[in-house]
């Protein structure tokens, strides 16, 4: 049997109606992703409440985990694909008639209610368990509810005590289920021959009873036997004949009972080089709890693991979660988890993720987002554990090479938007699949805000299209060549290729299109690049452009032209510095307008060539400004106010909206306003 669907009303961050909690599980595993005071934690502890757990653990309602002032809390979950046991089992509990199939289901409807009463000092809260999709059924016998019972793994779990000797040990648990444990073997024949092939043929029942005996034989316990015996003698009158008999405590108990008792004498541990640590036990605890929900035969198989990369390093986690993926699917194990890392998120196949995000559920499953089956294969095989952090971020900017990568962090926090106080994730994309990481965010069937994931997601894009003198500068012309016409094979293009500003705006709007709606925005640079915005500045309404980071931008793209010769100490940072600065300085005296470009298109057009040089990595010339701007401000050179100015407008916009998560709504009415200047 496999839970299909979860509603939770009233249970701690979940309330009723639009604000209620409800969740629709694929057969397999199902990771629960989200930031911290999501509500997953909330999710597995209901269905701790309602299923119970196998090590009988139990742990009481609190004031708290009523929702607001509310003084009931349901919680209903649904099971399908019942086997023919399971359909035994829960015969009477059964609801039929829903599917074109008659294929029955079972609800398992929980309700827990404030009284308002006390009993002996403490308060008292009425549980009711009963079937029925409403809870109209009848009262689910304790029998029944323990085939419900599903294995919990709590977060920093001590895996080697839970693995110790004692009374109801795991270990016992699984053991006592094990088919080699209960019927190898064979019983101790007290009246047979003792040789070594018995021995090696005995159960462990056998085994114990073997002990038995030669404990009551012992020579030790014989002789203090008759000595009890002796001093009885004199104690007891002549004609009583009474004597002693030394037995085995529980020697004769039932046959189930005996093996219980034996098997939670055992433990269960680690051997290897040196001492084993917290996460190789871990791994130890886990592959115990799956051997033992294989065995199950009838009721939930059900695991639920809060944190699995608890005390695991990166590669374990990846393994173990390959493993429980496996295990899921091979053996019919419903495995939950809930995680933190995108390590882990990485290995977990798309349609296996929900993101919990301010109490509701966003499965990541087709069929739920605007996603295509080709964008899941190819998300499978690109979301690795740089991307996979989007899953656990307030805000996400999404950007298409690692220039932007290294320098927007550094934008927003010299502007007072730094991304790590917001709880933003940049994901570098490197120029492909721009439009299929933003359709993660976009929501199927969605009409308005309340079915929006709510994340703002900023798509960061290039314009490319160059200012007209710079074909020229930058050398995809030579002086005075003739225009090549549109239709030839060349892969740039130039503002003079487009009709007017209408044509502009509409290959704007094209690139917007491709991954716009609704929490996510695609901000295109004002111009033509990064490098070249940023060198350009913004304009303003007189036409004119600020001048923006001009002669930063050169001096960092000098910079990484030596970066090499720099680090082998064949070059002098101060001086190629320096150099750098004269040479800017002449650039711009002798810059003037040409080809319908302002001066300024023609520095900031001379300032990208530096980017056209295979020697010029972009993302080497990013760390150097990200570094020299971080350093004027330091220094007072550069000011919050001063650089607000000077950077592009998209930027500007893209930093803001990406840092606005703290807004009520992120829908269409509210991107504008989200999308004006810092």
């Amino acid at each position: 049997m496999q839970l299909s669907n979860i509603e939770i009303v009233n249970f701690r961050c979940f309330g009723e109606g639009a604000k209620g909690f409800e969740l629709s599980l694929n057969p397999g595993l199902t990771a629960l992703v989200g930031e911290n005071d999501a509500g997953k934690t909330a999710v597995v502890d209901a269905l701790r409440f309602v299923l119970g757990t196998t090590d009988q653990e139990w742990f009481r309602l609190e004031d708290s985990d009523f929702y607001g002032e509310s003084r009931e809390i349901r919680i209903v979950c649904k099971f399908e694909t019942l086997s023919a046991t399971d359909k035994r089992a829960f015969v009477e509990y059964l609801t039929h008639g829903e599917g074109t199939d008659d294929e029955p289901v079972l609800y398992v409807s929980w309700t827990a209610t404030n009284t308002g009463e006390t009993y002996r000092g403490r308060a008292y809260r009425r549980v009711e368990v009963h079937a029925g999709m409403k809870g109209d059924g009848p009262t689910i016998a304790p029998e029944a509810r323990d085939l419900l019972r599903c294995t919990y793994l709590r977060p920093l779990r001590d895996a080697e005590q839970a693995l110790s000797s004692g009374r109801g040990s795991r270990l016992s648990q699984v053991l006592q289920r094990t088919e080699a444990i209960k019927d190898a073997g064979q019983p101790y024949d007290s009246t047979g021959t003792i040789d070594s092939e018995t021995l090696s043929n005995l159960s462990i029942l056998g085994i114990g009873d073997l002990a038995n005996a030669l404990i009551q034989k012992h020579q030790g316990v014989e002789s203090a036997r008759g000595s009890i015996d002796s001093h009885l003698g004199n104690l007891a009158l002549a004609a009583e004949g009474i004597k002693s008999t030394i037995d085995v405590s529980g020697a004769t108990d039932p046959d189930g009972v005996r093996l219980r008792r034996l098997l939670e004498k055992l433990n269960l541990s680690l051997s290897g080089k040196g001492k084993l640590g917290l996460g190789s036990n871990n791994l130890l605890f886990m592959a115990c709890e799956l051997l033992l929900l294989a065995k199950e035969e009838a009721g939930s198989r059900m695991l639920l693991i809060e944190e699995p990369e608890s005390h695991l390093d990166a590669q374990r986690q990846l393994r173990a979660m390959a493993f429980l993926q496996d295990q899921a699917k091979d053996k019919g194990i419903q495995v939950i988890v809930t995680t933190h890392s995108p390590n882990l998120a990485s290995a977990i196949d798309l349609n296996n993720i929900v993101m919990i995000r301010k109490g509701r559920a966003f499965s990541m499953a087709q069929g739920q987002t605007e996603l295509e089956p080709s964008d899941y294969r190819f998300l499978q095989r690109f979301l690795d554990v740089t991307k996979a952090n989007l899953f656990f971020a307030r805000g996400v900017m999404i950007v298409e090479g690692d220039a932007e990568n290294i320098l927007l962090p550094t934008l927003a926090k010299l502007i007072g938007r730094d991304f790590t106080e917001y709880g933003v994730s940049i994901v570098n994309v490197g120029g492909v699949g721009l439009r299929r990481y933003a359709r993660i965010f976009h929501r199927k069937a969605t009409t308005d805000g309340n079915g929006q994931i709510g994340i703002p997601v900023a798509c960061v894009t290039d314009m490319d299209v160059m200012p007209d003198c710079a074909p020229t500068i930058i050398g995809k012309m030579k002086e005075g060549q003739q225009w090549p016409p549109k239709n030839s094979n060349r892969r740039w293009r130039a503002k003079r290729d487009f009709t007017g500003q209408d044509q502009l705006r509409d290959h704007r709007k094209q690139l917007t299109s491709k991954t716009d709606g609704q929490c996510v925005k695609t901000f295109v640079s004002d111009e033509w690049t990064l490098e070249y915005d940023l060198a350009l500045g913004r304009k303003g309404d007189d036409g004119q452009f600020s001048g923006g980071l001009a002669k930063d931008v050169y001096i960092a793209a000098c910079l990484a032209e030596k970066d090499e010769a720099i680090h082998a100490g064949q070059e002098d940072v101060k001086a190629v510095r320096q150099s750098a600065s004269e040479q800017f300085t002449l650039l711009s005296q002798k810059a003037v307008a040409a080809d319908g470009c302002t001066a300024q298109e023609v520095i900031a057009s001379h300032v990208y060539a530096m980017f056209a040089k295979d020697s010029v990595s972009k993302a080497v010339a990013a760390q150097y400004l990200a570094e020299r701007l971080l350093k004027k401000a330091r220094d007072g050179k550069l000011t919050e106010a001063d650089l607000r100015k000077r950077l592009p407008r998209y930027l500007l916009r893209a930093i803001k909206y990406v840092t606005s998560a703290g807004s009520t709504s992120l829908g269409s009415a509210s991107v504008a306003e989200e999308a004006k200047d810092v």
